[in-house]
């Protein structure tokens, strides 16, 4: 089967409310997402949800609907400590963190504050942090599918601000979507701060609609009607028709001539801890004739702040640079199989229903080739003939734990 994967047509624009109303008409429960937002304590909100239509389209419309007047500033750090408070799950938990801080970065450069100086206004109201928590606890019941989305519309004309009349886009929706694209659309604010965040954050962007099985659909209805498009966001669900199909990567580099091989050793396996999907040394020779190394990492948009903060921590570089790249990764299985000296995790990688990789966890077959006194290779070559028989003659990757990345 292939990987599940959420497809997120923002067409006539996106809003935290509207992503959480498609999530919603999707088929997640609203039951489970109120019992798990009064998590987050005695916030003062109730979530109302109505049937919509917009263009003859039926969908779900949200409102965060306050016990009171929610006039409080918030700082980046309140909200980080609100969300680290609550009883959300980690992965809910920085999710909706890595939301915030790239709104927040957006804020941050636009006036000229550093991060912990920002205070939120429109965003750091009850209903966006809602909104934003909202999501990422949809996110979790859908299993946390691999998130694309289409370049959301800009919108055009001024809207009024806190902080005085703003151009649409707005500058912070600016900020958030440096890097990924804005389709030209009719006047109105058609992409919010909010609806930008979590694209940047939590999706890769697309240019098309990827071959799909398609499973559900969803659709969330905003509150403004525009002349030249329905005011919703849709969302697909399903599985990649053939394996994953393309995926948007980022290749994280930086130039190293002054570490040392044990810290380039952490600071591989500290990426991939931190969410790279794949991490590697190449030594170069730079300026000056001088021997060096450029660390690269493989990281999805969402998990690039991450990525970045290891770099920065474990090496002592003074910058990294980022590039986008497409992945054509095989879908793939973890199965179990039976050796003579016991059991293994083997990577089974599928082009369409057929294997074409069998790759042995290198850290199982070690174990038992300690634990037994055999060789590691007799221990890898039984792991492969055990899953060859089981799933057919698929060809196995050099040196038996290739990942693919």
């Amino acid at each position: 089967m292939g990987r599940d994967v959420l497809f997120i047509d923002p067409a006539g624009g996106i809003a935290g409310d509207m992503f959480l109303a498609a999530c919603l008409d999707l088929g997640v429960s609203l039951d489970d997402l109120k019992r798990e937002l009064s998590k987050l304590g005695p916030l003062g909100f109730e979530l109302q949800v109505r049937r919509a239509f917009d263009s003859s389209i039926a969908g779900l419309h949200v409102e965060v609907k306050l016990d009171h007047a929610d006039v409080h500033e918030r700082a980046y750090r309140d909200i980080v400590r609100l969300i680290d408070e609550s009883g959300l799950s980690a992965q809910v938990k920085e999710s909706a963190k890595s939301v915030f801080r790239v709104i927040g970065e957006a804020e941050a450069h636009v006036h000229h504050k550093s991060l912990e100086a920002i205070h939120f206004h429109e965003v750091g109201a009850i209903d966006s942090i809602v909104d934003i928590c909202g999501a990422a606890v949809c996110l979790e019941r859908l299993g946390w599918p691999i998130a694309l989305s289409l370049p959301p519309p800009a919108g055009s004309g001024t809207i009024q601000t806190v902080h005085g009349l703003m151009p649409v886009p707005a500058p912070a929706t600016l900020e958030i979507l440096r890097g990924r694209g804005l389709r030209p659309s009719g006047p109105g604010e058609r992409t919010t701060p909010t609806g930008a965040g979590l694209l940047a954050a939590l999706t890769d962007e697309v240019e098309r609609m990827p071959e799909l099985v398609v499973e559900r659909v969803g659709y969330g209805v905003g509150t403004k009607s525009w002349p030249d498009a329905p005011n919703i966001v849709r969302l697909v669900c399903g599985r990649a028709a053939k394996g994953h199909g393309t995926e948007a990567g980022l290749l994280v580099q930086t130039n190293l001539d002054d570490a040392s091989g044990q810290l380039v050793a952490r600071a591989i396996d500290a990426l991939l801890e931190g969410g790279a999907a794949d991490a590697w040394a190449t030594p170069v020779v730079g300026k000056k004739g001088r021997p060096g190394l450029v660390l690269s990492a493989l990281c999805a948009e969402r998990d690039l702040e991450r990525v970045r903060k290891v770099f920065v921590r474990e090496t002592p570089t003074l910058g990294v640079r980022v590039s986008r790249h497409e992945r054509w990764p095989l879908d793939r299985e973890q199965r179990e199989v039976w050796t003579p000296w016991g059991s293994v995790l083997v990577k089974l990688g599928r082009e369409g229903d057929e294997v074409v990789n069998i790759a042995p966890e290198h850290d199982d077959c070690l174990a038992l080739a300690r634990a037994h006194g055999v060789p590691l290779k007799r221990v890898l070559q039984a792991a492969v003939a055990a899953a060859q028989a089981l799933y057919g003659n698929a060809s196995v990757p050099k040196g038996n734990d290739a990942t693919g990345e």
